[in-house]
């Protein structure tokens, strides 16, 4: 029977504090029992160098954080964009959206659209251990949610359901014409919600057409937004181009 405790993250976080670092981190993949979903995930943590206990620093938490540690080359970025003062130390949360026991069963289809459960894993579960085991900022200013496709939209719902917890809202190429289209109703309808935003697309058959609507939704709501459009499509060579304009729209120096 597994214990409902996460002690892996716990004795990370001791040995980690044991004296400060002056290098980066990235932890192995860190098991958690989830009560609220009534099952097992997993996630990776990059620590920024120098880090130290008494800290607070900002965290941004990756849905289909395996695709941007191994495809989007993330850490690598990360450190460069710290290294360079482009942007503050921060924490890095790559939860992965596949089953721990059986990597082939991949759960982003019933975990990314406005799932109530899965935002409450978040709430109730994840970001208090996170919270718990490395030197944050509990500061909803200081949270990010960042995803792709499926999960851009997942960071929108996000935005509507956890601002009380992320007040970073990180979309790049959100879900399909018929997903934008809900979106662009949904944040129309709502009041203009206390979140800063980043959206993007390719202008090659990635839904840029609505994602352009949504745009002017968003715009006219006046929230504070980056928007980028780039000369490729649903791909990589869309996405991993823009990691450091969102890093550094959200973790600038002085932000």
């Amino acid at each position: 029977m597994k214990k409902p405790i996460y002690l892996l993250a716990l004795l990370m976080s001791l040995l980690m504090f044991s004296q400060t670092s002056a290098a980066w981190t990235i932890s192995d993949n860190i098991r958690i029992d989830s009560k609220v979903l009534n099952y097992a995930l997993q996630y990776r943590v990059y620590t920024p160098p120098n880090m130290k206990k008494s800290d607070k620093l900002p965290t941004i938490y990756l849905a289909d954080g395996q695709w941007y540690i191994s495809s989007g080359n993330m850490v690598k970025i990360l450190n460069r964009e710290i290294k360079s003062g482009n942007i503050k130390p921060v924490i890095a949360v790559f939860v992965d959206n596949r089953n721990p026991d059986n990597l082939s069963e991949n759960r982003r289809n019933q975990q990314f659209f406005c799932n109530p459960d899965y935002v409450s894993f978040y709430q109730k579960e994840l970001l208090p251990t996170i919270d718990s085991n490395y030197p944050t900022s509990t500061d909803r200013k200081d949270r990010v949610i960042q995803g792709l496709s499926f999960g851009g939209y997942n960071a929108a719902c996000f935005g509507l359901m956890a601002h009380q917890q992320f007040g970073g809202i990180s979309m790049q190429s959100p879900a399909n014409s018929k997903m934008l289209k809900a979106l662009q109703v949904k944040f129309k309808a709502s009041e203009k919600l206390p979140i800063k935003l980043f959206l993007s697309f390719g202008n090659i058959g990635d839904n840029q057409i609505e994602g352009r609507k949504f745009k002017t939704v968003l715009h006219d709501k006046g929230y504070e937004m980056l928007y980028k459009e780039v000369d490729f499509g649903h791909s990589w060579e869309n996405w991993g181009p823009l990691l450091d304009d969102s890093l550094r729209h959200f973790f600038a120096p002085g932000e």
